[in-house]
């Protein structure tokens, strides 16, 4: 039975994906911030799941916390990072801010590099993060969530890179999400509003096939090639 690490599946993609891996034989380590939460979904499968709490702020305790969770599953193969935050922000508060970058920067940062090193060492093993299409530009309603996202983005194509350059077989996935029907779907003019469901089937299927990056769901990919193709003098007077 292989072994996986999802971090955030109190709710949204990171339960979806969990109890997906679940049904595809994997024993699954559980985490997020929300006992309770992780609780009910190891219940309804308690021979797959294990749990820890803990918040991906804690970056002096996540070694600790991620080297408890391999020994208890008795080894890793593949880590799927869907812990993010993100708020509206039209004030510019810094506490919004600073929030979302100590989550989206640091914790993510902790956690992989954790994680590269464990399957260098290991010299195999899969990444999968959950970024946002909303990283390919700026974003006026919430400017470090689409940084942050960058930031995401622009690391794990540098994971990508080294891994290459070391020939070692690591796997790093970037998962770019549209809207999806999650408390992180927020703002105005939603469109192709996808389910959980949806998406995580397509995950899914980007986990078996070992995709580098994909769009989710698919019709996003042309959102993308749109960002990247308008002029910064059009864009900034979206």
């Amino acid at each position: 039975m292989k072994k996986a690490i999802v971090i955030g599946a109190t709710s949204g993609i990171g339960k979806g994906l969990a109890t997906a891996l679940a049904n595809n034989d994997y024993k699954v380590a559980i985490t997020g911030r929300r006992t309770e939460l992780l609780e009910e979904l190891q219940l309804q499968n308690p021979e797959k799941f294990i749990t820890k709490s803990f918040d991906v702020k804690e970056v002096n305790a996540i070694p600790q916390y991620l080297d408890e969770l391999v020994n208890e599953l008795g080894g890793l193969d593949l880590l799927v990072l869907s812990s993010g935050t993100g708020d509206i922000n039209n004030t510019l508060d810094f506490d919004i801010e600073k929030s979302t970058i100590e989550t989206n920067v640091l914790g993510f940062t902790c956690i992989i590099d954790w994680m590269f090193n464990f399957f260098q060492k290991q010299k195999s093993g899969h990444i999968v993060a959950i970024t946002s299409i909303a990283g390919l530009r700026g974003g006026r309603q919430a400017p470090a969530y689409n940084a942050t996202k960058a930031y995401q983005i622009s690391y794990l194509e540098a994971l990508r890179q080294k891994t290459n350059n070391l020939k070692i077989p690591i796997i790093v996935t970037d998962i770019r999400p549209g809207f999806v029907d999650t408390a992180m779907a927020k703002g105005e003019g939603k469109f192709w509003v996808a389910t959980v469901e949806k998406v995580t089937q397509q995950i899914m299927q980007a986990i078996i096939k070992k995709k580098k990056i994909i769009y989710v769901t698919k019709r996003w990919r042309l959102i993308a090639v749109l960002f990247k193709l308008m002029p910064a003098s059009l864009y900034e007077k979206l």
